[in-house]
């Protein structure tokens, strides 16, 4: 693709010499599929054309193609289930169920995992005459589309391979999902076969119909696709407007690239999850490049430049905030820019093509890339192989398809003068009134339940409208089983008991009641928290590639208000908890006090180094091997007392991310650190300072950097765990001591009928993963449908809260079931890199 056919062969010659496919390790099914198959055959697709072209690769003789017939093999002992879904991993030496195997006993897999095959086994079929590798990707495909739920056609996240039970059952076209659709219709365009086509159609009229809600594309259950089934949405789904081009529906595809892509702008990266209202809710970003796809795939289809100047943003936001010394490295909160050790595949296979094929000019290709169509992972697969070696009857004949009288299929036409008519405005219109969706309020719409009710009746009270003081408002609630206590601090909690309401009716309006005051209370929370703040070394050899997440304090200087934040070397005080006063003033002076939590409150530390002179101070953590990448974050609160005498800036750092500091002052001394909202360009950093030019030169090799830079420059997570949620949580008081309370779903003040009042006791410093998670920010009023929907609980929010839920009210079981289930789906997915 970049003309490098030199390298290429290069390249072809070492991968044949070096890799060695037959090896005792246990790999995912599906990204060895993706990503190592899909590689190999690619690989052959185009040394194979540079060989008739006469000037390259004469000595090719089909290697990589053998490799991959090899690699299909060891694959093929997955599928030795009944209903013909592959087991999820596989030991490329021993197969499963075999005792050295180490797998073979899981039940469940994902959707996408079962669904993603079809485009690399026919292909290995139909470039080596064997069809059994069809055959078998072809069984799985067919088996998913005939456990689909038949009223919605939905299909959902995480099935049983063995009896094809729905063990997920949510839908939506992001995580677990994805790539399923993009394989039926990319099929369709490789193999021919109008069965594929016409299983696509089924789906994506049921995912018009239910799941697009442009801008947004929202989750929903498909027993019940009316009702939502979660209120965020993950960056997967960022492919699918690239999808709908393909398919020819140009209209919502812009409207959900414009709102990704206003997403971004607002957090420099797409979160890999983020809510309906656009606030972070998981904050990583591993560099994912379907965003980039959908970008190139949309400029194809309009022709429209403001494509290309999204495209130039995601590369100056590459070079600004991901480029390290080695390559790239994933984002581990995109709030704050700091990093990950790791830079997955996907961002060589996909990312840098996408873009570079979103600039390139037709003359600036050897071959025409209309010639091949694009695996999920990127990989290139010629267009004639739909005619080649077709061991396989291309009309499904045993299943039924529904006729689809729908408006989703009007702009499905070849005739691009009605699909993209010649008007340069053309993507602009749609796109403009989406332009402040992100960081605007916009009004209200109606959500779909509430369109499904029409002119019904109207829940009896919504949470933003109570108020304890409203005997009306009380009268309802003991209708609806809710009943009110007064505590001895003169807040009041509510609890609901389904037994005691008037009827079936008003308990599931209790319950809903209940739901909506849960979360009006969290959401206070939240908006009363800070957002985690950025540690950025920026001494040799780091200069500010390294940055570190840390914790926000309720005292001392507001970074976010001080947006240049606060600069200056390092230096560790004596005594080292900072609970007394400081011995080696003189170390510490104009300079960032290092210290140890625990023994004293927070506050008490600040005020010790202020006095000795420090500009700012940095707390560690003392429990050996926390980080941020397991427990969430907290503020450090004050003392009960007046802290308006504290104002220099002070963070909190897990023991892990304290330890890269320690660790460089030991190989290095001086260290110098900047203390900030959010990382800062380097290019800001060293302004007017005398640095050598290719440290600020992003596009330069940093040939000269200690190897130490590299290896610190950021502390490597376990990438088994999944993404973390949300990391700000309720301030923490450091006590020697004593316990402390949790608040109640609170009844608002009077005065403030849209607000839910609740209030929290300092915490002991006992436990640092006590506080419930909370998000970045004050969220502002946005476009959310689905607000009068049952939204699902945060488990460690409703504990926090202390919201007593009776025993019988099932549905509040399910609803906390479905979010434990969310959390180990996620947990999967993120182990095959989803």
């Amino acid at each position: 693709v970049l003309n490098k056919t030199k390298e290429f062969e290069e390249a072809v010659k070492k991968v044949i010499k070096d890799v060695n496919l037959d090896n005792d390790i246990v790999v995912s099914v599906f990204e060895t599929n993706i990503r190592v198959l899909g590689g190999l055959l690619g690989g052959h697709s185009v040394a194979i054309m540079l060989k008739e072209k006469g000037e390259y690769m004469q000595w090719y003789n089909g290697e990589l193609l053998h490799m991959a017939k090899e690699l299909g093999y060891k694959l093929l002992p997955a599928f030795n289930t009944t209903s013909g879904l592959p087991y999820p991993r596989v030991n490329l030496k021993f197969g499963v169920r075999h005792p050295e195997a180490r797998t073979g006993t899981e039940t469940d897999t994902c959707t996408a995992c079962a669904g993603t095959l079809i485009l690399e086994f026919a292909a290995l079929s139909r470039f080596t005459g064997t069809s059994i590798f069809e055959e078998y990707a072809r069984k799985a495909l067919d088996f998913i589309w005939e456990k689909r739920q038949r009223s919605s056609n939905l299909v959902g996240v995480t099935i049983n391979i063995h009896t094809g039970d729905w063990v997920r059952k949510d839908s939506g076209v992001g995580a677990g999902i994805d790539s399923y659709y993009e394989y039926l219709l990319k099929a369709y365009v490789l193999l021919g076969d109008d069965s594929f086509l016409e299983r696509f159609n089924t789906h994506y009229d049921a995912i018009m119909r239910y799941i697009s809600q442009p801008p947004l594309l929202l989750d929903v259950h498909i027993h019940k696709p009316m009702l939502n089934a979660r209120t965020w949405m993950d960056s997967l789904l960022a492919f699918f407007p690239g999808l709908q081009v393909l398919k020819g529906d140009i209209r919502p595809a812009i409207e959900t690239h414009e709102m990704l892509y206003q997403v971004i702008k607002k957090h420099n990266f797409l979160p890999e999850a983020f809510t309906t209202d656009f606030r972070v809710h998981w904050a990583q970003h591993p560099l994912r490049p379907e965003f980039a796809e959908s970008t190139y795939f949309l400029y194809k289809a309009t022709g429209d430049p403001y494509y290309l100047e999204v495209g130039k943003t995601l590369i100056e936001n590459l070079n600004k905030y991901a480029r390290v010394p080695c390559g790239f490295a994933a984002m581990k909160d995109v709030r704050t820019g700091s990093h990950e050790d790791r830079m997955d595949s996907f961002f060589l296979a996909e990312m840098f093509k996408y873009l570079y094929l979103l600039f390139a000019d037709k003359e600036d290709m050897i071959f025409d890339i209309e010639d091949y169509i694009f695996t999920t992972e990127a990989h290139l697969l010629p267009l004639w192989l739909s005619t080649t070696n077709q061991t396989i009857s291309k009309k499904n004949t045993s299943t039924e398809y529904t006729e689809l009288d729908d408006s989703n299929f009007d702009w499905t036409c070849p005739n691009t003068q009605i699909l993209f008519p010649n008007d340069p405005m053309f993507a602009q219109s749609i796109r403009e009134p989406l332009k402040n969706v992100v960081d605007k309020s916009c009004p209200r719409g109606i959500s779909r339940a509430e369109e499904s009710l029409g002119s019904g009746p109207k829940p009896p009270l919504r949470a933003r409208d109570f108020m304890a003081s409203n005997p009306e408002h009380l009268e309802i609630l003991k209708k609806m089983g809710v009943s009110l206590i007064h505590l001895k601090d003169g807040r009041v909690q509510l609890v609901q008991h389904a037994v005691q309401a008037a009827s079936s009716l008003d308990a599931e309006d209790g319950l809903r009641f209940m739901q909506e005051m849960i979360e009006l209370s969290s959401q206070q929370q939240k908006e009363q928290q800070l957002p985690p703040r950025a540690v950025q070394i920026v001494s040799h050899p780091f200069f500010g590639r390294v940055v570190l997440t840390a914790g926000p304090a309720q005292f001392g200087m507001d970074l976010s208000k001080h947006k240049a934040g606060t600069r200056g070397f390092v230096a560790t005080i004596k005594p080292y908890n900072g609970c007394s006063e400081i011995t080696n003033p003189e170390a510490v002076k104009e300079k960032i006090a290092l210290m140890q939590r625990g023994q004293c409150m927070f506050a008490e530390k600040a005020r010790n180094i202020q006095k000795a002179g420090a500009i700012g101070g940095i707390v560690i953590d003392d429990n050996e091997g926390s980080s941020s990448d397991t427990a969430p974050l907290f503020q450090m609160a004050g003392d009960g007392k007046n802290t308006d005498d504290i104002t220099i800036p002070m963070l909190f750092l897990f023991n892990k991310e304290g330890n890269i500091i320690l660790d460089a002052i030991r190989e290095y001394e001086a260290v110098e650190v900047l203390l900030s909202d959010k990382a800062k360009d380097r290019a800001t950093i060293f302004k007017g300072k005398m640095i050598p030019n290719y440290i600020i030169d992003s596009n330069l090799e940093m040939e000269n950097m200690d190897q130490k830079s590299s290896e610190s420059d950021s502390h490597k997570p376990n990438s088994e765990e999944a993404p973390s949620e949300s990391q700000d949580a309720g301030a923490v008081s450091e006590e020697p001591e004593g316990g402390g309370e949790s608040s109640a779903v609170g009844a608002p003040d009077p005065l403030s009928p849209a607000s839910a009042a609740s209030a929290s006791a300092p915490v002991a410093d006992q436990d640092p993963h006590a506080s419930g998670p909370a998000e970045a920010g004050a969220p502002e009023p946005a476009c959310t449908p689905g607000d009068s929907q049952p939204q699902e609980q945060n488990a460690q929010t409703e504990a926090s809260s202390k919201a007593h839920w009776d025993s019988k009210v099932q549905p509040m079981e399910s609803i906390l079931a479905d979010w434990n289930e969310d959390i180990e789906a996620f947990e999967m997915m993120e182990k095959d890199e989803l």
